[in-house]
């Protein structure tokens, strides 16, 4: 299974739903960077993604999104295939 890192704060919804819905596709490890706990880490999430909200949710070297981009791909099939790799 590829790796899964997501750019959280501690009290966004969406940020628990996106863990919910890849616990519930078998994801076991969730790489979690907390911007609320260390601002400069929303700087590189900024820097990479182009994007200021969170969650920001990365399959292996995939930007998937946000929790609605997360939510949609799974809808559409395409979560499994790119969590499998």
């Amino acid at each position: 299974m590829q790796a899964v890192k997501m750019y959280t704060t501690q009290v966004c919804p969406y940020c628990q739903r996106a863990k919910m819905l890849l616990k519930q596709r078998g994801v076991e490890a969730i790489e979690e960077i907390r911007i609320d706990v260390d601002p400069a880490q929303r700087d590189q999430m900024m820097a990479i993604t182009g994007r200021r909200t969170v969650p920001q949710i990365f399959i292996g070297d995939t930007h998937v999104g946000g929790c609605d981009d997360l939510i949609a791909l799974d809808q559409k099939g395409g979560l499994l295939p790119l969590l499998n790799g």
